[in-house]
């Protein structure tokens, strides 16, 4: 494992070899770089060698890092619960985890009191893995109609989706197709002035490339740029 700014280096030659295979330029993915557990030096050397945005899973660690990290766009990346809502709404720039009307009324009651319009991602579990959170593709689209309905200071932004690890990462490829079908049907058939479907959050250190090639535009990198996890500190 190299150092944190190698590591990006190579992960970034990566996503632009990808992107180019999908016809795209490199500057059309990006890098959100994964902290959880990570020190604020560790995000600030990421920060020094060109990471832009950072995604956490836990609210505890936006509140006790926030203040020690360089200059930096946060994305809320994980479960969030309801009742921790008000923690990070002034803080997080996207959250990428909206999977209930509840927990999006409750994003919207926060943010207009902060008077901010908060910008979300619908999580859909295109694999329907009883372990990871999300909505099918009906759930998640009766929820982005219910937000638009009800939640006047939520702009939606897109989607987002975590698929089952898999062996062989192109194994992967059926559930990010599927959210990305997902997301030009909406692009097609749903419009309001908060829809703006521009983020597809796809892919993490072991199969971004293929998510790429399925047409993500965000992928959340952390065991590739920062390495194993120690979850004892």
């Amino acid at each position: 494992m190299g150092s944190i700014k190698d590591n990006i280096e190579k992960i970034n030659s990566a996503i632009r070899d990808a992107a180019l295979l999908d016809g795209r330029e490199s500057g059309d993915v990006l890098l959100c770089a994964v902290t959880k557990t990570r020190s604020p030096e560790e995000i600030n050397e990421a920060i020094r060698a060109g990471v832009t945005d950072i995604g956490e899973n836990k609210v505890q660690e936006i509140i006790e890092k926030y203040d020690l990290v360089s200059p930096v766009k946060w994305h809320m990346i994980g479960h969030l619960q309801t009742n921790k809502v008000k923690y990070i709404i002034d803080k997080v720039d996207l959250i990428h985890s909206v999977d209930s009307m509840r927990l999006a009324e409750e994003i919207d009651r926060r943010a207009g009191q902060c008077g901010k319009t908060m910008d979300v991602l619908v999580q859909v579990n295109s694999a329907m893995e009883e372990s990871k959170f999300g909505a099918n593709a009906e759930g998640a689209e009766a929820l982005i109609r219910g937000m638009l309905e009800n939640c006047s200071n939520i702009r939606i932004k897109g989607l987002m989706c975590m698929a089952p690890f898999e062996d062989d990462p192109k194994d992967a490829a059926v559930y990010f197709a599927a959210v990305r079908e997902l997301f030009s049907k909406l692009s097609r058939e749903v419009k309001h002035e908060r829809l703006e479907l521009s983020v597809l959050s796809m892919g993490m250190s072991h199969d971004y490339a293929v998510a790429i090639s399925e047409g993500s535009n965000l992928v959340r990198i952390g065991t590739a740029i920062f390495g194993e996890r120690n979850y004892n500190r």
